[in-house]
């Protein structure tokens, strides 16, 4: 299957794809969260929720060619769910970068988050399935404030802009509300938000 929709996640597990059994995402993951291993995720590698999964693209996959583009493409057709796209950013793998991210942040839409490696990899996973296991439903004013601040990912992502620390991409976050709306504003609107020297940072970026 295209999409692995139908997983269901137990609260506080992730669900990963058979291919990463005794990878070093998978130890390092273990006693850290409770990793669960199936067959049938398709395109899928790991299911953070019912609604969030990663898919995960190695310094090889990128090196080896086109196929992972079409994997991403086929993922987003192919279903609802929330893909956070991980990529491993290397020496090797750093001319391919930039062009994997306008595909996958301006194309298609979807959160990129770089790595050096798998153990960077697993950090990160276990990072964003703490955020989600937090209950931020019994306090009213959390739930406020987690709707205004979107996805800690998304939060993260903005981050990675020059020039942009915590403080303007909370700024430019409430502002425009998501990364699309970001890449698609003006200079002259990002000036209001952070100034004219990072507003074109932000818009060559």
């Amino acid at each position: 299957p295209a999409a692995g929709g139908s997983v269901v996640v137990p609260y506080g597990h992730v669900v990963g794809n058979e291919k990463w059994r005794g990878s070093e995402i998978a130890q390092r993951l273990q006693g850290k969260i409770k990793l669960i291993f199936e067959d049938g995720l398709g395109l899928v590698d790991f299911h953070l929720s019912n609604k969030i999964c990663i898919l995960y693209i190695s310094e090889a996959d990128l090196v080896a060619g086109d196929d992972f583009k079409r994997r991403l493409v086929r993922f987003r057709n192919a279903n609802s769910l929330g893909g956070i796209v991980i990529v491993e950013r290397t020496q090797i793998s750093d001319q391919y970068f930039i062009a994997v991210q306008k595909l996958v942040v301006l194309e298609l839409g979807m959160v990129l988050l770089p790595v050096a490696n798998q153990a960077e990899a697993s950090q990160l996973i276990t990072q964003l399935v703490r955020e989600q296991s937090k209950d931020h439903n019994s306090n009213p004013f959390l739930r406020k404030q987690c709707s205004q601040l979107l996805e800690p990912s998304v939060f993260r992502t903005v981050q990675q802009i020059p020039g942009v620390g915590k403080t303007k991409a909370l700024l430019l976050l409430q502002q425009f509300g998501s990364i699309h709306r970001l890449c698609n504003a003006s200079v002259e609107e990002l000036e209001v938000v952070v100034g004219q020297t990072v507003a074109q940072q932000i818009h060559t970026f």
